[in-house]
């Protein structure tokens, strides 16, 4: 299944995106160090951002079909770009997730993150760090 997106550029380095099913909108803004004014995400923030809420996105479906609990879980990533040709270099992400889990539960589900959608898209020069945190949930 294909989903439209569009994006229309916007005076000073931005640009509205649209979201064809949902007509949801991001505005994108080149970061400081790249001419921009970092008055939102950049493109490459988006990257980072779509790292995260996959990975905690598809944990949670299959921690609902498999009846594992997964209230709070939450993620914090880090976006680190390189020069020559500047692109993003590696993408650091913590997933905190409550303390209740079983050692099986916690691997299926670090498996889980591992292997969702974004994952599996970024290039192998992109370093992903996955690193999982328990009993540290945020309310």
């Amino acid at each position: 299944m294909a989903v439209e997106i569009t994006g229309t550029y916007r005076p000073g380095l931005k640009m509205d995106i649209v979201h064809g099913p949902s007509e949801a909108v991001i505005r994108t803004a080149a970061p400081v160090d790249n001419k921009g004014d970092g008055s939102s995400f950049s493109p490459t923030d988006l990257l980072a951002a779509a790292l995260g809420g996959c990975a905690v996105t598809t944990m949670a479906i299959w921690a609902e079909k498999e009846g594992i609990p997964f209230e709070g879980a939450s993620f914090h990533v880090e976006k680190h770009m390189r020069a020559g040709p500047r692109r993003v270099d590696s993408l650091p992400l913590r997933i905190r997730l409550s303390d209740g889990l079983t050692g099986e539960q916690r691997a299926y589900l670090e498996n889980v993150a591992r292997s969702c959608p974004v994952a599996l898209s970024l290039l192998p020069a992109i370093e992903v760090r996955m690193v999982f945190e328990y009993g540290v949930v945020e309310g």
